[in-house]
């Protein structure tokens, strides 16, 4: 935490001081400061300094090596951002539901909230404010991710960081070690190799799943092509966060000291 207060800050850059180098907004975003648009919001407030200077222009570029600091009430509202854990049922759509179809976030309410330690109590989330980071197809339940915190739903999302996820997959069909081999490195989807997978027969019409790539119904789509077809798909794991023993239809709120 930067040892100033608002008004000891040296005097921000010029626009010609601002021209050179990367986004200062995308320098931010990939040192997991906060998302490109929480970025901007805080240089166009002048909470952010680098290199001992506020920086208040946007598009400023930058040198990538400098030092970046967050005002100290940057820092707070960065820490009121909340995070929430939902076990979705079937039937609830995680992406912008059509006419007729069930939003996972309307299960975000007081009535479906988990009990959780007094330690921990803090804010419920605004359904508005909460943006799912990694969809679950309607037909598949289990660990949903939904947040107010860009940076969270930028280390779920972006390719650049590859988090694992864990499904357990009942299916329909014979399962025999050549399909098992295929599915775990000898597949491709939309004429695009897949990531290696880790794949296991857990029980005689049960496999389970970790993978570090999201495509498309991709579970459902890779057990088709060795001929087995998905009764049932929980998601149980998303990096180090399980689902564990959180009810079908409830949600709770991330610790401080849960990360992915």
């Amino acid at each position: 935490m930067s040892p100033y207060r608002k008004n000891d800050w040296c005097a921000p850059l010029t626009e010609s001081q601002s021209m050179a180098g990367i986004r200062l907004s995308k320098v931010m975003a990939d040192r997991g400061l906060c998302s490109r648009r929480e970025a901007d919001e805080l240089i166009r407030q002048g909470l952010v300094e680098v290199d001992g200077k506020v920086v208040s222009i946007l598009g400023t570029r930058i040198d990538p090596s400098v030092q970046i600091t967050l005002a100290p009430q940057a820092l707070r509202a960065r820490q009121r951002l909340v995070t929430v854990l939902l076990n979705k049922p079937p039937g609830y759509v995680s992406t912008q539901p059509e006419k007729g179809y069930r939003d996972a976030r309307s299960l975000i309410c007081a009535a479906n909230r988990h009990c959780q330690p007094r330690s921990i109590e803090r804010r419920s989330p605004h359904r508005a404010a909460i943006h799912v980071a990694g969809r679950l197809d309607i037909d598949s339940s289990g660990l949903l991710v939904l947040t107010e915190d860009g940076v969270i739903a930028r280390q779920l999302i972006h390719p650049e960081h590859p988090i694992s996820k864990e499904y357990v997959v009942r299916v329909r069909g014979k399962i025999v070690e050549s399909a098992l081999d295929t599915l775990r490195e000898g597949l491709e989807l939309d004429g695009k190799k897949l990531r290696k997978a880790d794949v296991v027969q857990n029980k005689s019409d049960q496999l389970r799943f970790v993978l570090t790539e999201g495509r498309n119904r991709q579970i459902r789509r890779m057990c088709e092509l060795v001929g087995l077809e998905v009764v049932s798909l929980t998601r149980t794991r998303i990096g180090n966060i399980l689902l564990g023993r959180l009810p079908r239809g409830k949600w709770r709120l991330m610790k401080h000291d849960e990360a992915f």
